[in-house]
């Protein structure tokens, strides 16, 4: 496996892992439960975007301005 799949992956798991800590901050019943789970998302968010800037930097994870038009298009869409 090389290096890129391996970011792939960790970028991957991580965001999963986001998924699960904010469900658990959305469900928690008492407040200590909240915090907990709202600290480890934070953090867990923080990792994730250090995983995304640095595949980035090395061009395994590119991304494209949307075209004015295209935003123009999805505005109109939902704002009906």
């Amino acid at each position: 496996m090389n290096d890129q799949a391996i970011m792939e992956n960790i970028l991957l798991t991580t965001k999963g892992v986001c998924d699960l800590y904010m469900h658990g901050t959305i469900e928690s019943s008492t407040q200590n439960v909240h915090q907990a789970f709202d600290q480890a998302l934070s953090d867990c968010l923080c990792m994730q975007d250090d995983v995304y800037k640095k595949m980035q930097a090395k061009g395994w994870y590119t991304t494209q301005q949307a075209q004015p038009q295209q935003i123009n298009q999805v505005h109109q869409k939902f704002a009906q």
